[in-house]
């Protein structure tokens, strides 16, 4: 399935979403107007449907219903959530699930539910608060969505979310994970465990991937010619890599000698082929060249269509962009305002589709919208 509609009303930077999603999203925009945030909505929902999660795990690691509450709510307090779920091939939707979060107004101000409510097939099958809701409010605490015992008509729901991925590779954690203090993050979304999560791996699958990520490489990445997954004496997973060199045996590299857009790239066709469930990514482009960067929607767009999966993914990058495959209504525009940030698609602006009509191509058309108005003026600042 994918995720078909969304409409969130005071989630972080936004007032009022209600847009439509495709199999292939592109979220575009300036810096700080919220695109790290619309993605974490989906995280949300998986942090709330996951094992060990739940409503107030998902609030509490957000810092309290006060963080994620629109700043522009004003009289508002509900912070409100609504996704479609539909086939890959259709988006008719087949699931809908909706829910309210606000606040209790006395005690231990807990996050509880405004209200939570699922279609299937417009026939609605959880409407909350019910009559029990209403003798117990601490029942309002939870969600039936995280409830094993209240989700069994609507489980699917509960088992896309939780199969959500997101990944955003951050290098220096992946070379030098224990000079990181600290607990990690539980869904280790900067790659810190990114080894053991390969280790993990069924053997045929692991080395399937890695063959796969291999041929890959090996035309991204001057004289490597063979990559593989080990363990030192210590038993501690490692990548290694086989490069072309003067002597007569070729020179091997480990992880935390890769340079980091070897890492990242590594990273994103990992994820490209572990699941068929969701996946989230954070400006793909980083630390990569140009000419691999532009090759990167043709290459997720191959993989997608054969896993039948829905990749929604940020970037600045016009080399990204400037794939020919990437349609207008796959891009949504994310614009601030006084009163929070606005998100439409591409393809519902006019002067956009003359300018694409015209032999612009996407990133000409979009990017430039993203430009704040006052950039000129950055250099006098200083």
């Amino acid at each position: 399935m994918i995720i078909s509609h969304i409409i969130l009303k005071n989630w972080r930077n936004f007032l009022s979403v209600d847009v439509e999603l495709g199999d292939r999203v592109f979220v575009v925009g300036p810096n700080a107007c919220g695109k790290s945030n619309f993605l974490d909505v989906f995280r949300f929902l998986r942090d709330i449907a996951k094992p060990g999660g739940g409503l107030q795990t998902a609030v509490r690691d957000r810092g309290g219903v006060s963080k994620i509450r629109c700043l522009s709510a004003r009289q508002n307090p509900k912070i409100e959530i609504e996704v479609h779920l539909s086939d890959y091939s259709s988006h008719e939707p087949i699931w809908k699930y909706a829910i309210g979060i606000t606040q209790q107004t006395r005690g231990y101000r807990q996050p509880i539910l405004a209200y939570e409510r699922v279609w299937k097939e417009n026939v609605k099958l959880i409407d909350r608060p019910d009559k029990n809701d209403e003798k117990d409010e601490l029942r309002r605490t939870q969600t039936h969505l995280e409830q094993i015992s209240a989700n069994a008509d609507f489980r699917e729901i509960t088992k896309f979310f939780e199969s959500v991925l997101y990944l955003h590779l951050v290098p220096q954690l992946l070379r030098y994970p224990d000079a990181f203090s600290g607990p990690g993050v539980s869904e280790d979304p900067f790659g810190r465990s990114f080894l053991e999560r390969i280790t993990k791996t069924p053997e045929k699958t692991r080395k399937s991937r890695l063959t796969k990520i291999e041929n890959a490489l090996r035309t991204a990445v001057p004289q490597l010619k063979r990559l593989t997954d080990t363990k030192d004496e210590m038993g501690v997973p490692h990548l290694e890599a086989v490069y072309e060199h003067w002597r007569p045996k070729a020179g091997k590299q480990r992880e935390d000698q890769f340079s980091d857009g070897t890492l990242r790239l590594i990273g994103l066709l990992w994820s490209l082929l572990e699941t068929d469930s969701l996946l989230l990514l954070e400006e793909p482009e980083l630390s990569l060249n140009a000419a691999i960067v532009k090759k990167l929607p043709s290459l997720m767009y191959r993989i997608q269509r054969q896993k039948k999966r829905q990749i929604i993914l940020t970037t600045h990058s016009a080399d990204l962009l400037e794939d020919e495959g990437i349609g207008l209504e796959e891009i949504l525009l994310l614009t601030p305002s006084p009163e929070g940030t606005n998100v439409i698609q591409a393809s519902s602006l006019d002067n956009v589709r003359d300018l694409l009509d015209g032999g612009f191509n996407v990133a000409e058309a979009v990017l430039p919208l993203t430009k704040p108005s006052e950039i000129n003026k950055l250099e006098l600042q200083l």
